[in-house]
């Protein structure tokens, strides 16, 4: 075998395939050649139901994992080395899985993958740029203010498409990123407030970010319709995330894709454009 793979004879399963991430795996997927065959509720595909995964599963070739609760949440990581079980059992040895850069909480989910005897790669994502114009902190910044628990800790915002370009390059890439674990962020560090600011300017409109520490943060994720539970869990991932170990760049991106990251920049010009953030 060599060290590549035919994308246009590949056919991609992709979990998560309306989310954030999963919807630009497949575009990209898509635009590589590959068949992608969309894994949701929509489709029959249900991450909480077992019996709907050999399904979704047999006659492909790999396999996009994103779970859809926080790869670090309570039993994502047996959700993950189950489906990997199935994988096998059906064929499908190629794996790659979405991970967060940086959280500790999700090195269980990490290990039951490279654990399953899969073919596996691990894309350790830094925040995305994203989040600020999709999902409840577009809702936030609409009404003219964010509250989140990053003080004044910097991050690597990367946009989206970028992960999902390093996804399908690994898939592309055949034995050359088996076994391996890529972390990607974007090229610049930015504190939350310096995001926010950035917004502003592109819009026009006068945003403001108020930091509130982690415990204080658990009224305000419940308010958007979270879990208590999961707003526990969420609270104690950013109490950790965000103590500055992420801020620092990292050369996946580039190392993968042969070129510089996306910057945020990019992101927020064209959400403005498109009327993201209008009241």
């Amino acid at each position: 075998m060599d060290g590549t793979t035919r994308t246009k004879d590949m056919t991609l399963v992709v979990t998560g395939a309306s989310g954030r991430t999963g919807s630009r795996v497949a575009r990209a997927a898509e635009a590589a050649g590959m068949t992608v065959r969309p894994a949701s509720r929509a489709t029959g595909f249900d991450w909480a139901d077992r019996t709907t995964w050999a399904g979704a599963l047999r006659g492909a070739d790999a396999a996009y994992l994103v779970h859809p609760a926080d790869v670090g949440a309570p039993g994502t990581a047996e959700a993950v080395g189950a489906l990997a079980e199935t994988a096998l059992g059906v064929g499908v040895r190629r794996l790659v899985l979405l991970s967060a850069r940086g959280e500790d909480q999700a090195l269980p989910a990490e290990e039951a993958l490279r654990a399953s005897g899969a073919d596996w790669t691990v894309v350790r994502s830094a925040w995305f740029a994203q989040n600020f114009g999709e999902g409840p902190l577009a809702e936030e910044l609409r009404s003219g203010a964010l509250v989140f628990p990053a003080g004044e800790v910097a991050e690597p915002f990367v946009d989206v498409r970028d992960v999902a370009e390093v996804v399908v390059a690994a898939l592309a890439g055949g034995e050359r990123y088996a076994g391996r674990t890529l972390t990607v962020t974007g090229p610049r560090l930015l504190t939350w407030a310096e995001a926010v600011a950035e917004i502003a300017e592109a819009t026009g409109r006068p945003l403001t970010y108020r930091a509130v520490p982690a415990d204080a943060y658990r009224g305000t994720l419940t308010g958007f319709g979270v879990p208590d539970e999961e707003a526990a869990f969420l609270v104690e991932v950013f109490a950790t995330l965000l103590d500055g170990r992420n801020a620092h760049v990292e050369d996946g991106v580039r190392r993968v894709l042969g070129r510089e990251p996306r910057d945020f920049s990019d992101v927020v010009r064209q959400a403005a454009a498109d009327g993201v953030w209008k009241e």
